[in-house]
């Protein structure tokens, strides 16, 4: 692999395991000094031991417990990340959960509400922590996760598809913001993928998510899913200087030719392609519902 991220520090946040660990590898693999962060301290560590296995011997692997829906961890992180790392270029948001499984009158309100604050309040306030530093040296990278929620409607796992609407409205709002700092926002899709999550929602059964959304399930987990490197690539794609003026795009890591789009960035910034819109009569051909 090119070291296209040599001389770069990135945070991770949950990258102790899955596919935040599969993105932090890829990072440690072109070059990159990390900081990861999670809940879990002995998943950190076996992490930190993982990466630090193929890593050169100066590059740096660092980590940090932190709930990211709490405002002085998160704070800590960041500044501690700068700290050890000896700067910060690039964040990835990938820290999130499912959430309560069930129909919307009876899951658990405040296990609702906890999604929502991982998922939602915990990406946005690592943007808030980070972007003074960004902006002071007028370049950054933030890649926020989103996935199949964002796109469709989920009945029974509602935290999570409004969660990561939201967050891909709020990295198209922020990229607007920032425009011309010289700091990229994109939201990233990896694909149906199987890690713990997968295993979360099928251990809810059917009878909480639903018999059809339970047999697609079923039939990814034996299928093995769409490889956790697809998604990886991309993240490491975003996070180098290959992407610079892609911004405020939600990215398919399986659907979208993303690797051919530094070719057409007058074209993409010009446009709404690959962005959240409402869709109206006429663009489905229908002649009596809009003017």
């Amino acid at each position: 692999m090119q070291k296209v991220l040599n001389k770069k520090q990135a945070i991770i946040t949950g990258g102790n395991q899955g596919f935040g660990l599969e993105i932090a590898k890829n990072y440690i693999h072109a070059g990159a000094d990390i900081m990861i962060c999670g809940r879990n301290k002995l998943l950190l560590e076996k992490a930190q031991v993982e990466l630090m296995s193929t890593a050169s011997p100066n590059q740096k692997v660092a980590i940090t417990v932190a709930d990211v829906s709490n405002e002085d961890d998160v704070n800590r992180l960041v500044s501690e990340a700068i700290s050890t790392l000896g700067g910060c270029q690039i964040l990835v948001n990938n820290a999130g959960i499912y959430g309560p499984k069930g129909e919307i009158e009876v899951v658990d309100w405040a296990d609702w509400i906890k999604a929502i604050e991982i998922n939602v309040f915990g990406s946005i306030l690592m943007c808030r922590a980070i972007l003074p530093y960004f902006k002071e040296q007028g370049y950054g990278k933030i890649i926020q996760l989103s996935g199949g929620g964002a796109t469709k409607p989920m009945p029974r796992i509602s935290a999570y598809a409004v969660s990561k609407t939201a967050i891909v409205r709020f990295v198209e709002t922020l990229a607007e913001e920032v425009r011309g700092s010289g700091i990229d926002v994109n939201a990233l899709a990896p694909g149906a993928m199987n890690t713990r999550m997968l295993d979360e929602v099928l251990e809810a059964g059917p009878e909480k998510i639903g018999v059809a959304l339970y047999e697609r399930l079923l039939q990814q987990k034996k299928s093995g899913g769409e490889p956790l490197g697809t998604g990886a690539a991309l993240a490491l794609f975003l996070a180098s200087s290959k992407s610079d003026g892609i911004t405020g795009k939600l990215i398919s890591a399986v659907w979208d030719e993303w690797e051919q789009w530094p070719q057409h960035l007058d074209e993409l910034n010009s446009s709404d392609v690959y962005t959240l819109r409402r869709i109206t009569g006429r663009d489905r051909d229908i002649t009596w519902g809009d003017k």
